[in-house]
């Protein structure tokens, strides 16, 4: 078994433009023009220093472990280079793809295979229902796919068709998603569609998410809609139109995919971005403290042994909201944005990647219930809701998804490799994840053996952790955003980046670092004009 760890594998990029540490205090020899400072080497410091690469500035990236990336890594499971963090992200947002073919990459972006997914509950393998939002139902006819699917019982049916003659749930403010879906729908529609599939995203629970922070757009649509299962609709594309008797049946519509990765994984993307940005790296250079100068800043970095100084004209903070909390406590004037960043909490996850040879799955042998078979076979992964109590919380079929990874080339000694991405951990379930990395490859083989008929153990497996990965954007998440915000506002040439603010998928991580970028430059424009004081904004 190989443990990947939390920080996954990533090789550290070379050249003139990376390093791990010496040089100069101010990390560039270059004196003359201002110096950028970005902490945190995760994407969004990364994609902040690649979008500063043609300012008239100097940049040193500051990493405090041993690797870049963040929550992105790849390493090889059963010879196959499979990514152990993020695998995906969304093709409708730009900000990712447009970087990726900015660094060269454009080539390297594969799409899925399928992306058909189910829900196991209620003692059984269900598909997911397609006329949905998040979970929020967007079909509740009788013959509707909801119904069709049988992820929810006879009374659970009934009541999520309330919602299409309850009169308006309004909210006062912010409300949790449990509370407000739960008042439409009730407790079925929450528990077995919309917590599960939440939780993939955030490892969190609908009763404490916030239900305008993570489905703002559903929360915008609500007002406008006599139902919630309508405003749903109006977010999806418009179903087909019925066939007619006699008429031929019409070539089901092609839609654009929704994700997309790279054929080498999304893990490469970090060493690609580093070297490209022309960025100075440093790994294992922890910022220790912060603090505001007459003409900038200066950061702290190291133990109190090898404690070094550096200056900086500009900082960009790409950490995790309670680190970065903690640099902005002792900063004059800051405290109402350290004690925000303070009040987001995180989960831990852990995913456990299996290799199976293919004839190992049931429905890779022709067995009974074969149509049945066939179309699990089909499916790029499932979710387990939270309330069927299995320690694996979703599963993802890799080489089902992502047919690059499939290559017959690879076979194994019984024919073919399949690749099973096991994902573990919810917010309130570290006892699950404070197990060792041995019983937690148990749990994931046992729960894929009952919800698949997988035969045997795997070839191959490896198990990474993620501790405090994924914040949680919980009631009240915009008010404390926008308390972030007007407090770093008020500190000259600060800003933050990351998965905390606008979005926790790599998109919106990418998209806060461009803005990041964007306001240190016009920061640092105005800071050069005639009777501008250099502490100004």
């Amino acid at each position: 078994m190989k443990t990947s760890g939390q920080a996954g594998q990533l090789s550290q990029p070379g050249g003139a433009a990376a390093g791990t540490g010496g040089g100069t205090g101010d990390g560039a020899a270059d004196g003359t023009r201002p110096h950028v400072v970005i902490v945190g080497g995760g994407i969004a410091g990364l994609a902040a220093a690649f979008f500063l690469r043609e300012a008239p500035v100097r940049v040193t990236v500051l990493e405090g472990s041993p690797r870049l990336g963040g929550k992105l890594a790849v390493s090889e499971v059963a010879g196959v280079a499979v990514d152990a963090g993020a695998e995906a992200l969304l093709m409708r947002r730009p900000e990712g793809t447009g970087l990726i073919r900015d660094v060269g990459l454009g080539d390297q972006l594969v799409t899925p295979g399928t992306t058909s997914s189910a829900i196991w509950t209620r003692g059984a393998m269900r598909p997911l229902p397609q006329r949905q939002f998040m979970g929020v139902p967007a079909d509740l006819a009788p013959e509707g796919d909801l119904a069709r699917s049988g992820v929810l019982s006879d009374e659970g049916l009934a009541r999520a068709r309330e919602d299409l003659d309850r009169p308006a749930t309004p909210w006062d403010g912010d409300t949790a998603v449990a509370a407000y879906v739960g008042a439409r729908f009730g407790a079925e529609v929450v528990d077995r569609l919309v917590d599960p599939l939440l939780g993939g995203v955030y490892a969190g629970r609908s009763e404490e998410l916030s239900f305008t922070a993570t489905l703002g757009s559903l929360a915008k649509a609500a007002p406008a809609h006599r139902s919630l299962a309508e405003a749903a609709a109006s977010l999806l594309p418009a179903p087909p139109e019925p066939q007619r008797p006699g008429q031929a049946a019409a070539a089901p519509p092609k839609r654009s995919p929704v994700f997309t990765t790279l054929a080498g994984g999304l893990g490469t993307l970090p060493a690609v971005l580093a070297e490209t940005s022309g960025a100075v790296i440093r790994t294992r250079a922890t910022v220790r403290e912060l603090a505001r100068t007459a003409t900038g800043w200066r950061l702290t970095v190291g133990s109190a042994a090898a404690r070094q100084e550096i200056t900086a004209d500009a900082v960009v903070l790409a950490l995790p909201a309670r680190p970065a909390g903690r640099l902005l406590a002792g900063v004059p004037g800051a405290s109402p944005a350290a004690a925000a960043l303070s009040g987001i909490e995180y989960a831990s996850m852990a995913i456990v990647t299996l290799a199976y040879p293919r004839s190992r799955f049931p429905a890779a042998q022709g067995t009974e219930g074969e149509q049945a078979r066939k179309e699990e076979a089909r499916r790029s992964g499932y979710l387990v809701p939270a309330v069927d109590g299995r320690a694996v919380k979703a599963v993802t079929f890799s080489t089902v998804k992502w047919p690059h990874l499939a290559d017959p080339g690879r076979a194994g000694h019984d024919g073919p490799v399949d690749l099973v991405r096991c994902s573990l951990g919810r917010i309130g379930e570290e006892g699950v994840l404070q197990r060792d990395d041995e019983e937690l490859l148990a749990l994931a083989v046992a729960d894929l053996a009952e919800a698949t008929g997988a035969q045997g153990p795997p070839l191959d497996t490896r198990v990474t952790r993620w501790g405090g990965a994924l914040p949680q954007y919980t009631v009240g998440h915009l008010e404390r955003v926008a308390a972030i915000r007007a407090g770093v506002a008020d500190q000259p040439g600060l800003a933050v980046c990351g998965a905390a603010f606008d979005g926790i998928g790599i998109p919106a991580c990418i998209g806060t670092a461009r803005s990041a970028a964007e306001h240190t430059v016009s920061y640092l424009r105005a800071r050069s004009r005639p009777g501008v004081s250099p502490a100004g904004g």
